[in-house]
C-alpha cells in the first residue's frame, strides 16, 4: 500500500443532515482508507440488531483469545472478561477499541467474517457504492489481506443513516468515561467535540498510510451538517479544515 495522505487532504464532504443535499464536495469519490472511522458502520450494525429486537444492549459480551490478541487502540479486554454491548459501544466510540470491535463482531454474527459480511451487506443497503470492507476495526491489512476502502461520500452517507438510532450521538458525543469499574479511563480522539460549538460526533481514524480522517457532525438551532475529511497528512490539518467545513456548512444552511 502506497501512502494516499496529502495537505491538506484526500477528499471532503459536507451535507445538511436533514436531506442529505451536498453542501460542498471536493474528490467526494476518491478511493481512501477509513481507518477507525468505519468502526461507525460496526455501531451502525450493533444498533441496527438492537432495533430489531436480535441484540439487547445489556447482552453480556465475552471476550474471547482473538480479542485479546487486538493491537492498537484499546481497553485491554482479557480473555474470558465480559461485559455489556452498551458498555462496548462506548469503547468502540470513546477509545477507538479494536478489542472491543472483535469481541462485538464475534458475540453478533459468530465471527469477524461473519460481521465483515454485514458491513457490506448495510454498506450497499445504504448506497455506499465506492465501500468494500475487510476488518471490523480499520487496522492496517496483514500481507494476505484486502485493505478497507471507501469514500468520503460514502462515510457521509453512513453518518447520516447512524443519526437515526437514538442512541448513535450518545456514544459518539461523549468524551470521557470509566471503563472495567472505572479502573481505565476512556478519552475520545475527537478533539472537535470540545473546540466546536454543537459537535456531538462522530469518530476519527489513522494509520500512516491512510493519513488522518475524521466524519463529524453539529446541530445548531434545529440544523445539523455532517462533515466529512480523508487522508491529511496531519491531526492538525485535519482537525481545523474539518472546523472550518461545519461554520461553511451553517453558513449554506442560512443562505
Amino acid at each position: 500500500m502506497d501512502p494516499i495522505a496529502r495537505s491538506p487532504y484526500v477528499s471532503a464532504v459536507v451535507i445538511d443532515a436533514a436531506t442529505g443535499e451536498p453542501l460542498f464536495m471536493k474528490n467526494a469519490l476518491a478511493p481512501v482508507y477509513p481507518a477507525s472511522v468505519l468502526k461507525l458502520m460496526d455501531l451502525y450494525v450493533v444498533l441496527d440488531q438492537v432495533e430489531k429486537g436480535k441484540l439487547r444492549l445489556d447482552d453480556l459480551v465475552t471476550a474471547s483469545e482473538e480479542a485479546y490478541r487486538m493491537g492498537g487502540s484499546q481497553v485491554f479486554l482479557d480473555v474470558g472478561e465480559q461485559f455489556t454491548v452498551d458498555e462496548l459501544l462506548y469503547a468502540l466510540m470513546i477509545q477507538s477499541a479494536n478489542d472491543a470491535a472483535v469481541a462485538l463482531a464475534e458475540h453478533v454474527a459468530g465471527s469477524k467474517e461473519a460481521f465483515v459480511a454485514l458491513m457490506n451487506e448495510k454498506a450497499r443497503e445504504l448506497g455506499m457504492t465506492k465501500t468494500t470492507f475487510a476488518s471490523v476495526h480499520g487496522l492496517p491489512p496483514a500481507i494476505d489481506q484486502q485493505p478497507d476502502v471507501s469514500t468520503a461520500r460514502d462515510i457521509a452517507i453512513l453518518c447520516r443513516a447512524l443519526l437515526r438510532f437514538p442512541d448513535a450521538l450518545t456514544y459518539t458525543s461523549t468524551t470521557e468515561r470509566g471503563f472495567r469499574n472505572n479502573t481505565f479511563t476512556m478519552q475520545t480522539h475527537n478533539n472537535l467535540l470540545k473546540r466546536v460549538a454543537g459537535c456531538d460526533g462522530l469518530k476519527t481514524g489513522y494509520f500512516r498510510v491512510a493519513g488522518y480522517s475524521i466524519a463529524a457532525t453539529a446541530q445548531r438551532d434545529g440544523q445539523r451538517v455532517i462533515a466529512v475529511v480523508m487522508g491529511s497528512d496531519s491531526k492538525q490539518t485535519r482537525d481545523q479544515h474539518a472546523t472550518q467545513l461545519i461554520e461553511d456548512g451553517f453558513r449554506s444552511l442560512k443562505r
